[in-house]
């Protein structure tokens, strides 16, 4: 009712959201970027199959998995903003971006194994190529490929938007806050960026052994570039492997310029007070959160640690533990 004071318990409450910076925008991009990318998957692919070119047609399918895997990332970025505040997601769903890498860098492992192996069954037994019309597709595939690296590109930005806060507690009761927080690196959007400037790579390989080819009537050229091409995929798909699996386990977070743990201890470890027992780990893009017990002469009240950490930008969840030392 009007006039009547807010609940203690209320004021004292807050969200758990850890979405990343301009998460809608993000998601609008990759949408846009999947139609492009679907539209020339196919062309490449029908082009590839009738002018017989393996690179062309290793092109298109590693495309149509490009186009898989940003669906997978538009899809979550959906449905990381329609459950960021449903109540049985502890943490929020900022980690749904780095789940949708992982999947995608699967699906990646696979196909470049697929497209490997194509390739050695095309060096043993070449086939011929209508090299003309097969260039021309593989160029405009290019240009799309640049068009949509252009429109994913992660650009410099500010705080990002969700409920930054930070809470810390001991045996005497709570107090919680804001922080403003990092933007801190979306793995989602770098997922779908990294396809695209894979995909752009394949086409530049598929470019070169079609000119090679055509120069020279070379046509193992073709296919050992699917063989380079695969190479390339593998190793980014591992790469990304090793990034959001590290975030989806919680490893301790430590980007370039930037160690997280080591300023909380710095911060404090001050006087007689020392940290026993420190958990820290990303919740989403940007956003860190950190269990933190503290051994102290003179215990202080809650605020006065989180007060501390106000300047650890990339803190948006900070719980403390607090135990008198002897």
């Amino acid at each position: 009712m009007r006039g009547e004071p807010a609940s203690p318990i209320a004021a004292h409450t807050h969200e758990h959201v850890f979405l990343g910076a301009n998460h809608g925008r993000n998601e609008r991009k990759v949408w846009l970027v999947i139609a492009l990318t679907a539209s020339m998957m196919v062309v490449e692919i029908v082009a590839g199959t009738l002018t017989g070119s393996m690179a062309l047609v290793a092109d298109g399918w590693h495309m149509s998995t490009h186009a898989a895997a940003m669906l997978i990332s538009a899809l979550a970025y959906l449905y990381a903003r329609r459950h960021a505040r449903d109540p049985r997601f502890s943490f929020g769903t900022g980690k749904m971006g780095d789940l949708a890498g992982f999947a995608s860098a699967v699906v990646l492992a696979l196909v470049a194994l697929l497209i490997g192996w194509e390739s050695l069954l095309r060096l043993a037994d070449p086939t011929p190529i209508s090299f003309t019309q097969a260039i021309a597709v593989a160029v405009l595939g290019l240009l799309v490929n640049i068009a949509s690296a252009w429109l994913l590109r992660d650009e410099p930005h500010g705080h990002g938007h969700g409920h930054s806060h930070g809470h810390a507690h001991d045996h005497h009761g709570h107090a919680h806050g804001d922080h403003d927080h990092h933007a801190g690196q979306d793995n989602n959007l770098r997922s779908a960026y990294l396809h695209v400037l894979a995909d752009a790579l394949t086409s530049v390989l598929a470019i070169a052994a079609l000119l090679v080819g055509s120069m020279y009537g070379w046509l193992w050229a073709d296919p050992l570039m699917g063989l380079v091409g695969a190479l390339v995929i593998a190793r980014w798909s591992l790469g990304l492997l090793r990034d959001t699996g590290g975030v989806l386990l919680d490893t301790v977070p430590h980007e370039p310029g930037e160690d997280v743990p080591a300023e909380i201890r710095a911060a404090l470890e001050t006087g007689g007070d020392r940290i026993t027992d420190l958990h820290v780990w990303q919740v989403g893009p940007g956003h860190h959160a950190a269990i933190i017990a503290l051994l102290s002469p003179t215990p202080q009240q809650p605020a006065d640690y989180k007060a501390r950490l106000a300047h650890v930008h990339e803190l948006s969840h900070i719980t403390v533990e607090v135990a008198r030392a002897a």
